[in-house]
């Protein structure tokens, strides 16, 4: 492949060319196997390039917390050498959470069964939709309200940055503490719950018999687009350890 902009050859299909600075490819998606790690770059809604990272567990049965963030490490090396605008990503959680932290890219993953075994299918018809605004006000900048008080203590305020931390979240209003609830064995659990006709949804946070619902104001413009941005904060939810599943 060659450099849509200058002709330079690239080493790989959808490289960033270093001769005249220019990107050719905007997107990554990254299907993960505990094994295997199927790259598909994308420009637009063209598929440019395609490519495998492999790896194999030492004693054959899982890899080691090193193997883990080498073969991350490799994932994430072959993205940033597209610099992409975006990546998606599907499949296995531990080489897709460990990929992620290594990464500072713009990152969504592709809810669990949402895509119908075609990642690439899913993400371009996604893609086609207008964009949602990205909120560059510091996570702690977004939390406020007439109430400051959160359960679950230093779980609690977690739960909130992490919800606080994802681009299309304007705003965290913590809400007044319900301590009338049925008691929960399992400590702070977290979940972002149906979007609203506006976009926004709210977050429920519940610890023993104490419920605290919590308004997230988000830039998206309708159900749909809400329900988008409720499944990536459930999935850093789980990420963070916490929600169940």
């Amino acid at each position: 492949m060659n450099c849509r902009r200058c002709g330079t050859p690239l080493e790989k299909p959808g490289d960033y060319c270093l001769t005249c600075n220019t990107a050719n490819s905007d997107a990554v998606v990254a299907e993960f196997t505990e094994e295997r790690a199927e790259l598909t770059m994308l420009d637009d809604d063209a598929v440019v390039g395609e490519t495998a990272i492999t790896t194999r567990p030492e004693d054959d049965e899982e890899l080691s917390g090193v193997q883990l963030r080498n073969f991350a490490g490799r994932v994430a090396d072959e993205i940033r050498r597209k610099r992409p605008e975006t990546v998606y990503a599907a499949g296995a959680r531990d080489p897709l959470r460990e990929t992620r932290a290594q990464l500072h890219h713009e990152f969504y993953r592709v809810p669990d069964g949402d895509a119908d075994g075609d990642v690439v299918r899913w993400v371009l018809d996604r893609r086609g939709d207008r964009a949602l605004e990205v909120v560059e006000t510091p996570p702690r900048e977004k939390v406020g309200g007439s109430h400051s008080t959160l359960i679950g203590d230093r779980k609690g305020r977690r739960a909130v940055r992490t919800v606080a931390e994802h681009p299309h979240v304007k705003k965290v209003v913590p809400g007044p503490i319900d301590a009338g609830g049925t008691g929960s064995r399992t400590g702070l659990r977290a979940k972002a719950t149906r979007a609203g006709t506006n976009g926004n949804v709210r977050l429920l946070l519940r610890d023993g018999s104490s419920v605290q619902e919590n308004r997230i104001v988000t830039t998206a413009m309708d159900r749909e687009t809400g329900e988008r941005v409720r499944e990536d904060l459930n999935e850093a939810l789980r990420e963070a350890d916490l929600q169940d599943g």
